[in-house]
């Protein structure tokens, strides 16, 4: 039976659903995403845009991030104060970053943050089991290295094939890649990327590379292989000639594969307090990586003493500027 395995870890909370030995979705939130979907935020009008059309607004948030602003009245006054509801979260892309979208919230809605990652998979109605660091490490036990690294690498097996995922700035392109019958490779790929695509959440515009199918009754059999495996809500198009289809989907916070790959110190630095967490011994604990993975831990001060009071044991920062990956603690 399918169950929401839950962390709260250091700097990022993790939750992975999982059904048999499978992680059907995997999500994180990470400390400093700014607001969330949903929170009622107050905030400051800079910029009134024109006919009502591209307001933005300064958070009151850490860092007064900025948010667009749909619905603004025109006569509203650049300067003027304002309680906005986050529609949509900020958004990392390649290149750039996309503030968050907001729309004004009804009068008298009281500020509040948004629902946090345990309260929205609580929402689903299935079990959660929260998770501690002196417990079996279920989490890792049903893949979550494994789905985070390839994540990183873009590239997760299948049987019969390969699919490559990459995240653009204009959409999140899937490639399916193998040998054999075209048919069966793409009906299978169909799947796969059905899979990842709701593994990791990813939204917005997504387009998919099949292998050509120059037979109508084929590519109409990739697309049923598709609707059966994804859920609703989404809309696409058929697969064509060439083998592309798109698919478009709510896009209301990153995806899992915007977290992990646009931000890779900050997943680095999750990944080794994590490690932290559960590292064997006594005395001094040190945590060795590369300077920017460092950096970026030691400019949160309380994700370490946060360290030290889970641990018992003081900890203590080393930059290795030879060393790959997340590091290691010990």
């Amino acid at each position: 039976m399918a169950e929401w395995l839950y962390e709260a870890g250091i700097g990022e909370a993790r939750a992975a659903l999982v059904d048999g030995d499978d992680i059907v979705e995997a999500r994180i939130e990470r400390e400093g995403e700014g607001p969330r979907l949903g929170a009622i935020v107050g905030a400051k009008l800079v910029d009134a845009g024109k006919g009502g059309k591209g307001a933005l607004v300064a958070l009151d948030w850490p860092g007064e991030p900025h948010a667009t602003l749909a619905g603004l009245p025109p006569s509203t006054s650049t300067g003027a104060r304002l309680v906005v509801e986050i529609a949509r979260t900020a958004l990392r892309e390649r290149g750039r970053d996309k503030p968050a979208r907001a729309r004004l919230a009804e009068a008298g809605t009281a500020l509040a943050d948004g629902p946090d990652l345990r309260a929205r998979i609580a929402v689903s109605g299935l079990a959660v089991t929260d998770l501690r660091s002196n417990q079996p490490d279920l989490l890792e036990q049903a893949g979550w290295s494994e789905a985070i690294d390839c994540v990183r690498a873009g590239h997760w097996p299948f049987a019969g094939g390969t699919l490559w995922v990459d995240a653009t700035p204009a959409m999140v392109l899937i490639d399916v890649d193998g040998e054999g019958d075209a048919l069966a490779l793409a009906k299978a790929g169909a799947k796969a990327a059905a899979a990842v695509i709701r593994r990791c959440d990813i939204g917005g515009s997504i387009g998919i590379d099949f292998p050509s199918l120059p037979d109508r009754a084929g590519r109409l059999a990739v697309d049923a292989a598709l609707d059966a495996a994804l859920p609703q809500p989404f809309e696409r198009t058929a697969v064509n000639g060439f083998g592309l289809m798109q698919i478009i989907r709510r896009r209301d916070r990153p995806s899992l594969v915007e977290q992990v790959c646009l931000d890779p110190v900050a997943t680095d630095a999750a990944l080794l307090l994590r490690q932290a967490e559960r590292a064997a011994g006594t005395g001094a604990l040190t945590l060795t990586a590369r300077g920017g993975v460092i950096d970026h831990i030691a400019a949160h001060p309380g994700w370490v003493d946060m360290l030290q009071n889970r641990t018992g044991r003081p900890v203590r920062l080393m930059t290795d500027a030879a060393m790959k990956g997340s590091g290691h603690a010990q």
